[in-house]
């Protein structure tokens, strides 16, 4: 099935870029087979959930000190947290150095690979594939996740790379909110999502 403005005007019905975000579904579900009910109410779920109804495409990284050491106790503890606290862009520096690609904190990695898109995805390696998977160089990425386009294609490329059709097949939202969350933050939203985003698809 194709996903029409019109459903996706009631699964997001207060963003106010509908045709932008129309435009780039329609041409981008279908490449990477999110193509029956199951599959888009599945994948809606989670990107409306991870993006606050397609508005955020950047992680929010505006810490306090408290919250800083509470989030990541080994690289925050208290005396290292009262230097960092509401300074989103240091605090990603330290929090994601050495990691997932990036390098020390002094390279600006943290901060320039931090989560972006709708499901937002982290560190310079996954940068890295998702660049070499669109054929796109690697300085690019970090602004193509925060368009339109950019943004719902990482998000698919996200769900396809791990195999995430097949648990939206068996209607397992618990699974693909634990590969994408880590956890299981917010999961009953996310139930809640689908639950109601299918039956806007079948309706």
């Amino acid at each position: 099935m194709q996903l029409t403005q019109e459903q996706l005007t009631k699964i997001i019905p207060l963003n106010i870029n509908i045709d932008g975000w129309f435009n780039a579904l329609s041409k981008l579900l279908p490449d990477y087979e999110i193509n029956t009910p199951q599959r888009i109410a599945a994948f809606m779920a989670e990107c409306v959930h991870e993006s606050a109804g397609f508005t955020t495409l950047h992680e929010n990284l505006n810490y306090s000190a408290a919250s800083l050491t509470r989030v990541w106790p080994s690289r925050f503890p208290p005396d290292i947290a009262a230097l960092y606290g509401g300074m989103p862009e240091k605090i990603a520096n330290r929090a994601y150095a050495d990691r997932m690609g990036n390098g020390p904190e002094s390279s600006g990695d943290g901060w320039k690979y931090c989560g972006k898109g709708l499901i937002q995805i982290t560190g310079r390696d996954n940068y890295q594939a998702f660049a070499d998977s669109i054929e796109t160089p690697l300085e690019q990425i970090p602004d193509y996740l925060q368009t339109f386009e950019g943004a719902t294609q990482s998000a698919c490329w996200f769900w396809e790379n791990n195999k995430l059709n097949a648990w939206a097949d068996q209607d397992n939202i618990d699974k693909i909110s634990q590969i994408i969350n880590g956890g299981t933050l917010g999961l009953t939203e996310r139930h809640q999502n689908y639950t109601k985003f299918l039956a806007i698809l079948n309706a």
